[in-house]
């Protein structure tokens, strides 16, 4: 049975599965998590991947995947290292193969994020190589859907999806900073909108709710990140 939200909107599941070693990569995670719980009828679960549950070169956390089986949507983020996602985070994409033998996550709705040091650092590796992980589990893919920001000489790196990416989210933190520093007022604020771009969506894909495709221009896009740069914004 379906359960219901306090308004009446049907209940979607969505896990956002990461994992983090500084920090940087679950702030992202957290602002992703908060952008999908605006959308009525969004149960979020944040579900953070320790080394702790790799023994062996083997990531096991059955409790977890119980979760991940029941969720209509999935959301993976990693850190990029080495123009690839973390040891842990492979460790688990491995242990995601007895799912895939059932094709228990086929339809599920999927997205992915990542973080580097580097203002490129081969981040696009990453999200292609969780894209195809998606893929392979029969997954449905939703991409960032975001202008292009801080292209112009009026541009900011607070701008909205500042590092022009849009087959998965993009952030950069500073090596030397903690995680209160992680990414941008423009990467948090676009992790929030990928979090509702997502958690709408697997609205629309699950209980046929109707869901108007918000769009704008590249000159709109630019006033809207120009007006959450302003003061008190």
């Amino acid at each position: 049975m379906t359960s219901h939200d306090l308004d009446g909107t049907p209940t979607v599941t969505l896990a956002v599965v990461y994992h983090s070693i500084h920090g940087h990569t679950e702030v992202l995670a957290e602002h992703l998590a908060a952008g999908a719980r605006s959308v009525p009828g969004t149960e979020v679960h944040l579900v953070p991947l320790r080394a702790a549950d790799v023994n062996a070169g083997r990531w096991y956390d059955p409790e977890v995947m119980a979760l991940l089986e029941r969720a209509d949507a999935i959301v993976f983020g990693s850190p990029t290292l080495m123009g690839s996602v973390s040891a842990v985070f492979k460790a688990f994409m491995e242990a995601a193969f007895t799912p895939f033998t059932t094709q228990a996550w086929k339809d599920k709705l999927a997205g992915a994020f990542t973080m580097s040091a580097s203002q490129s650092g081969d981040k696009l590796t990453v999200l292609e190589q969780l894209a195809v992980f998606g893929a392979q589990m029969g997954m449905q893919w939703v991409g960032v859907g975001d202008m292009p920001g801080n292209n112009w000489s009026g541009g900011s790196r607070d701008d909205l999806n500042r590092l022009g990416s849009w087959l998965g989210l993009m952030s950069q933190s500073h090596a030397d900073q903690g995680p209160e520093s992680a990414g941008s007022r423009g990467d948090l604020l676009t992790a929030e909108r990928y979090g509702e771009r997502i958690a709408r969506l697997t609205q629309r894909w699950v209980n046929a709710v109707p869901y108007e495709t918000p769009r704008m221009t590249e000159h709109e896009a630019r006033a809207l990140s120009a007006s959450l740069r302003a003061p008190g914004s």
